[in-house]
């Protein structure tokens, strides 16, 4: 198995947070992890430890550039808040946008004694979305960085009918979690919209097409525009980056981001939610 594709099973699959909810999953060896992939278990261990210290540099990277670090510094962030971003594969993986900016945080902002954490699930949607928000509103955070939806969009099969959730059920569930976090918590939101894909891409992709996964960009549009539409803090990827983004930032998948896809992504949120007060 190549580099390429080992990353693919470790950014997708994500065996780590997948089964960590099932009951004694959270307890479940790195080996066996490994062995779910198919993986020796050194070889497992040896990429993530190398996707978890580039993911360190990306965040080095980016706070060398002053703007950068000036826009960190001016995040709407007290001293010991809590952050958690909440998702599906787009943010669990192990050099996310979230993971990126963590660090960033962390390097630039470490006597402020923030505290950041991961919700997130690959291959969720806003309905599971609506199951897992329980755990996030258990920690009463001070900022959730909600980036959900790409999922919905998503079909299934040769000659699917449907998506996974119907554009309107998605506006409900997100208005849902809009209106739990709201009523529950004292935390403020970012609103994060899906962004497109390479269409081609997704549909000639191996590992997607084995489960006769698709998009279409005209359902991840609707999404977008339905996270739009909440009025609230918003960081619009699916305009800022094109349709599909540039080749560079996307996985060969079409779907997933490279680390220059999430190092770009940690920087729009950056950008974005610098600007609040």
């Amino acid at each position: 198995m190549s580099t390429t594709q080992i990353r693919w099973l470790l950014k997708v699959i994500q065996p780590e947070r997948t089964l960590a909810s099932l009951p004694g999953g959270a307890g479940l060896s790195q080996e066996t992890h490994a062995l779910l992939l198919g993986l020796p278990p050194e070889v497992y261990a040896a990429e993530l430890g190398h996707m978890r210290a580039e993911a360190k540099q990306a965040a080095a990277e980016l706070l060398a550039d002053p703007a950068v670090a000036s826009m960190v510094d001016r995040l709407p962030l007290q001293k010991g808040a809590k952050v958690v971003a909440f998702g599906d594969s787009l943010t669990s993986e192990p050099q996310s946008w979230a993971v990126v900016l963590r660090e960033v945080v962390a390097a630039r902002r470490g006597a402020d004694g923030i505290s950041w954490a991961v919700s997130a699930a690959g291959g969720e949607t806003t309905t599971h979305g609506l199951v897992r928000v329980g755990e996030v509103i258990g920690q009463q955070p001070d900022w959730i960085l909600l980036f959900t939806g790409t999922n919905d969009a998503r079909t299934q099969g040769a000659h699917p009918t449907k998506t996974l959730v119907h554009h309107k059920e998605t506006a409900r569930n997100v208005a849902e979690l809009r209106q739990r976090i709201s009523r529950e918590t004292r935390a403020r939101c970012v609103w994060i919209t899906s962004p497109a894909v390479d269409e081609a891409q997704v549909s000639a992709h191996g590992g997607l097409a084995r489960f006769g996964v698709r998009f279409r960009n005209e359902a991840l549009a609707r999404v977008a525009r339905i996270v739009r539409d909440l009025d609230e803090p918003t960081i619009d990827l699916f305009s800022i980056l094109g349709t599909p983004p540039p080749a560079e930032l996307l996985m060969g998948d079409g779907l997933h981001f490279t680390l220059a896809g999430q190092k770009r992504l940690a920087l729009e949120v950056i950008k974005g939610w610098s600007n609040l007060k």
